[in-house]
């Protein structure tokens, strides 16, 4: 293979010569492809330099998917062979692990390149990462019949544009995944090159002194230790984040801690109170000591009781003063850890940064900044530009919109991110942190994988991510060809869906407009003036639940597909119960107040509540029937923590239809002709639905 290096010609084809090969995500920056080919059959893998335990572990992950790929064993030798063979090349140090101030572009230490011919193959890189990341670019390279796979002849140079790539997983605003699932979620970003896990914890982590603290709702010590293994066999860095201002409030509610806030129980610190010092001075150096990341997050955004302080602390408590001081002293005492202190600016939020633009200069320049938010914006600058003035490195923020939602936006998350990743490249951002939480906590997240891979593939690759075709190319290199074209077409029907109810509610949150009361007047009359788009609505929930099934039968797919089957059909469901109140309430209008005992049985039992092939009853059935599906999604990804809390909105749900359908009941049992029909007002029950937060 070594004649390959010499004769080389980079060039970055353009995408239609691309398209004729097997899409690579991220995009190479520099890949050529010319006309030979490389069998899988007879192939090897073997080193062409000293292996390292973390280059033996690349070589072992290559070796498994592409015997998965040959229907045969394609070993890892430990002597060069005579037959064809992919050589692991490794011309520099280890170094694992992305440290303090990496840089990108072609020196990085992650990059890589590729030489496939038909007599052989090579990856070459400075790192054992490098060599990881070639790994993963070579296994989505195969192409090719089953029982005839093989390799096309390419040469490839590729290198990040962004230093960090970083994903956040929320542990503490919504269910707690098992460990089981932090390591799933880890192999999946490693496949799109992500190389930190941003482990967000207000206080889901043990700490030694705090037995009464979540103890339903955490991490053991030792669970974060094999976390932090698992995820350096794969180059990911696990970044711990927690709060040390305010979002304290699962200390704060414990009535042992319950004075150190600034308001009894409460979210946010009281900065005057020694107690309160010590006990973060604590929790810093516990965290310190257990998670070996160069860089630790420290919150400090939304402080939203923050200019109540001098109220509630005495006049000559400065609150503005409180907060940066507070800040200043938590990143000096990272620093003598040996940690590089990360910040949230609260520029979104509470936007205190926004209402006082000085105290940017004023933020300790010795931390890193992520500034977020998720609104969709032509332009994110004003996020980033006013740290960047005062020269605060930054870690862009996007975040995956899932929160409070019935299924993922995608299409608000790609344009969040995508936006926020221009902004950052303007202004010479360090990475991206892309956020996943879980704030309504009921999001099923293994429905974010595609925005959890785009993250990774955008903050990689030079050229934006083709939106138009990341379904498709997603698709394509996570499922088999038969299941492929079903699953991209899925997601973009469900992408549609949900965005089209965002529309007709007028708005984000349609969770809970999922479990609102659709009979109120107000309700019925918005609903009413969309009855079409709900209508087109299911028909897109209902083609992603055929699609996904359809999937499903050929994959037997356990990991990604069942959630986003529960969350095509709470879609649907979504747009039933509304189209269903139309329908009643459109049966009370044309009853009238003194309609006859026929007519009343007509609409208000047969077509309505008749305990078989009722509107009701199919309410009823489907909502009981998602119950269980969404209980054992929810039991593949997380534990029981909050488990209870969250069927409770279920169970509420299905009694509100029982309590309705029993009323009609009663209603049309009591009704002669002659009498006045009570009105729908009358009979809806009156159970507490929940509503949107403010």
């Amino acid at each position: 293979m070594r004649y390959l290096w010499g004769l080389v010609v980079f060039s970055v084809l353009p995408g239609p010569l691309l398209g004729i090969h097997k899409p690579i995500l991220p995009r190479p920056q520099q890949i050529e492809y010319r006309s030979g080919r490389l069998s899988l059959r007879g192939l090897s893998i073997g080193f062409g330099s000293t292996a390292s335990a973390e280059d033996e572990f690349a070589a072992k992950e290559l070796s498994s998917a592409l015997s998965l790929e040959a229907g045969t064993t394609i070993p890892v030798v430990a002597t060069h062979p005579a037959t064809p063979c992919i050589t692991l090349v490794r011309t520099g140090a280890v170094d694992a692990l992305p440290g303090g101030d990496d840089q990108p572009g072609p020196r990085s230490r992650e990059a890589y390149e590729i030489r496939i011919g038909a007599q052989g193959a090579e990856i070459r890189a400075q790192s054992s990462a490098g060599l990881y990341y070639g790994v993963q670019t070579l296994h989505q390279l195969v192409e090719g019949d089953p029982g005839n796979r093989f390799l096309p002849e390419v040469s490839i140079r590729d290198w990040p544009a962004m230093a960090y790539r970083g994903f956040m997983m929320d542990m503490s605003h919504g269910p707690l995944p098992t460990e089981a699932e932090v390591k799933r979620q880890i192999d999946f970003l490693a496949r799109w090159k992500a190389n930190q896990y941003y482990f967000y914890s207000e206080a889901s982590v043990e700490l030694a002194g705090y037995d009464l603290v979540n103890p339903q709702g955490r991490f053991a010590q030792e669970q974060v230790r094999r976390l932090i293994t698992y995820a350096r066999e794969r180059h990911m860095d696990v970044v711990p984040m927690t709060e040390l201002y305010g979002h304290m409030h699962d200390l704060f509610r414990i009535e042992r801690y319950a004075d150190l806030s600034l308001l009894p129980h409460g979210d946010e610190i009281d900065p005057l109170n020694e107690q309160t010092q010590a006990l973060l001075a604590d929790w810093t150096k516990q965290l310190a000591a257990l998670f070996p990341s160069p860089w630790f997050y420290i919150g400090f955004d939304e402080p939203w009781s923050l200019e109540k302080a001098r109220s509630l602390l005495g006049d000559g408590a400065d609150p503005l003063k409180l907060y940066t001081g507070q800040m200043k002293r938590t990143a000096d005492l990272l620093q003598k850890l040996g940690k590089r202190p990360m910040f949230a600016p609260d520029l979104s939020g509470s936007e205190l940064l926004l209402r006082y633009p000085d105290l940017i200069s004023e933020l300790p320049k010795n931390a890193i900044a992520v500034p977020w938010h998720f609104e969709r914006l032509q332009d994110y600058s004003a996020y980033v530009a006013p740290l960047a003035k005062e020269h605060i490195p930054v870690v862009v923020g996007p975040g995956i919109w899932c929160w409070n939602e019935i299924a993922p936006s995608y299409s608000l998350t790609f344009w969040n991110i995508d936006g926020f990743l221009r902004a950052g490249h303007k202004y010479g951002a360090l990475g991206l942190m892309n956020m996943g939480w879980t704030d309504a906590g009921q999001v099923l997240y293994r429905t974010t994988l595609p925005g959890m891979a785009y993250g990774a593939v955008a903050a990689w690759q030079s050229p934006s991510v083709d939106q138009s075709r990341f379904f498709s190319d997603y698709a394509s290199l996570m499922y088999p060809p038969n299941a492929a074209s079903e699953v991209a077409s899925g997601l973009e029907k469900l992408d549609a869906a949900e965005g089209l109810i965002m529309k007709i509610f007028g708005g984000q949150d349609t969770i809970y407009r999922f479990w609102e009361d659709p009979l109120t007047p107000d309700r019925l009359q918005q609903s009413e003036a969309n009855r079409d788009a709900f209508h087109q609505e299911r028909l897109l929930a209902e083609d992603a639940e055929e699609r996904f099934r359809r999937a499903l039968s050929v994959t037997n797919d356990t990991y990604s597909l069942p959630s986003l089957l529960v969350a095509a059909r709470m879609l649907d469901y979504a747009g039933m119960k509304y189209l269903y109140a139309i329908e009643i309430g459109g049966f009370f209008k044309t009853l009238g107040r003194h309609p006859s005992r026929s007519d009343v049985l007509l609409y208000l039992f047969r077509e309505s509540s008749v305990a078989d092939h009722g509107r009701i009853e199919d309410l009823m059935d489907a909502i009981t029937a998602l119950r269980e599906d969404y209980r054992s999604a929810w039991r593949q990804e997380y534990t029981d923590h909050r488990l209870g809390t969250e069927l409770g909105r279920w169970d509420t749900e299905y009694e509100f239809w029982r309590r309705f359908q029993a009323r009609l009941w009663e209603a049309v049992n009591n009704f002669k002709d002659g009498d006045t029909l009570p009105t729908l007002e009358d009979l809806r029950p009156r159970l507490p639905m929940a509503g949107s937060p403010p």
